[in-house]
Parts: C-alpha cells; sequence; structure tokens
C-alpha cells in the first residue's frame, strides 16, 4: 500500500510548524512498511482529483491567505471538489480552514473561498483567539479527544448545512461563542487547532491515513499497532494544559 499525500502552497501555508503534520504522517507510514508519495501544489499549478488520496493545507497569516485564496479558486476548486466528493481525505488547518468556506471577510476586503464547507468567516472586533484547546469528537470511532493551539482573528460561523468537528472542552474554538470548533465534512477536516495537531493527537493521523488508504485500496485497512507511549504522553500533555487553562 501507498499513503498519496499532496500538500497545497506548503511555501505559503505554513505557520506554527505546522509541515511537522506531513512529517508525522510519513514516520507512521514507514513506521508500518506502507509507501509514502509526497507532492506539492503551489500557485497556478493544477491538480488530479484522483492522484491524491490525502490533501493537506496549512495555516497561514493573513497576507500569505491573500497570496494564494484566489489562485486557489481559480486552479485548483474544481479538482478538490471533485476529489472530495469521491471520498479523499482532507485536512485544512488555520488559516487553511478558513478557506474551506465560501468567504473570509476582512473588513471591506473579502477573500473568495474554496466552498467545500458551509461557512463564512469573519474578522471581527475584538481580540485574538489564543491559547491552548481541547474539544471532543468523534470520526466514527467514539468520541476521542483532540488538543492543539490556536491563534486566530477570524471568527467562524457553521452554516445549517455544516457540522462541527466538535464539542470545545476548553479554549475558544470557531468563533469563542457557540462551543463548537472546526467543520467535518465526509472525510475532509478543517481545524484552527495547530502546533502541530497531528504528532499530539496520533489516533487523529491514524484515521486519516485509514480513510485515504480505504479510498484508493478499497476498504479500510487494519493499521498495525505502534509503539505510542511518547504520543500518548504529548497528547495527554497537551489536554491536561489546555484543561488547566
Amino acid at each position: 500500500m501507498e499513503l498519496r499525500v499532496l500538500a497545497l502552497y506548503p511555501e505559503q501555508m505554513n505557520i506554527y510548524a505546522d509541515r511537522g503534520n506531513i512529517l508525522f504522517l510519513q514516520r507512521r507510514c514507514e513506521w508500518r512498511g506502507i509507501g509514502f508519495a509526497y507532492s506539492a501544489a503551489g500557485p497556478g499549478e493544477s491538480v488530479d482529483p484522483g492522484a491524491h488520496d490525502l490533501l493537506y493545507l496549512g495555516g497561514g497569516q493573513d497576507r500569505d491567505q491573500r497570496a494564494v485564496a484566489a489562485d486557489m479558486v481559480a486552479s485548483k476548486r474544481e479538482a478538490l471538489a471533485a476529489a472530495v466528493g469521491d471520498g479523499a481525505a482532507m485536512l485544512a488547518v488555520c488559516g487553511g480552514y478558513q478557506l474551506l468556506g465560501h468567504s473570509y471577510q476582512l473588513g471591506d476586503e473579502r477573500l473568495p473561498g474554496l466552498g467545500l464547507a458551509d461557512l463564512e468567516t469573519v474578522r471581527e472586533p475584538g481580540p485574538r483567539l489564543i491559547g491552548n484547546v481541547a474539544i471532543e469528537a468523534d470520526l466514527g470511532e467514539g468520541p476521542r479527544t483532540i488538543a492543539g493551539f490556536e491563534n486566530h482573528g477570524g471568527r467562524t460561523h457553521l452554516g445549517a448545512g455544516a457540522t462541527p468537528l466538535g464539542r470545545v472542552l476548553k479554549g475558544h474554538g470557531n468563533n469563542g461563542r457557540d462551543g463548537f470548533e472546526g467543520v467535518r465534512r465526509d472525510n475532509m477536516i478543517g481545524t484552527y487547532l495547530h502546533g502541530p495537531l497531528l504528532p499530539k493527537n496520533a489516533w487523529l493521523a491514524d484515521r486519516l491515513i485509514a480513510l485515504a488508504l480505504e479510498r484508493r485500496y478499497g476498504q479500510a485497512p487494519e493499521l498495525e499497532p505502534l509503539d505510542d507511549r511518547l504520543e500518548l504522553a504529548a497528547q495527554e500533555c497537551a489536554r491536561e494544559v489546555a484543561l488547566r487553562g
């Protein structure tokens, strides 16, 4: 088996070491003898919707989002929509998460979104939403904790057709008011949690790997258990730090 990963705008959308998510996926595949094929698509480059089974879009500051938003809609939107609609797994983090929706409103400026999730993000008056965060999410295997770090000025509001990734246990989440964090649609996940996210939540990395391999090979594989003592300790530490506030 081979995990085929496509990173979108890795040079522009990489903040808070979000690139570490790719490295963590690679290591967990290598430790199990699963092949790992990495590709990247930057400005102006097209995407083959059938060539990759796990799509990744990292975080970026407002200037980075400005640099990629229109290009991504023009050169990649249709292919990304087709891939997600066909069961590809996708992880979008922070700035990347905001671009999954219809738009990101920055004062008088409106950045276009991919429209892959029913959500809008608005830079509202008030302080940035910053800090350690823990949420409870269920990705088909029962409730699990996801822990990470958030730092965003935008407030994301889910539409009636959107399902949140999880319920906030501690932290701000999408907008600091409704108690929800992230979005989930089929095998696509958007979240504000980074720092990076996957090394703190090994079970989530494995879930994404399994979903991606299922798309390629027709069934979800039984992933070989790994010695995750360090990974579990990292998640427990991140969770406790968040819950202590």
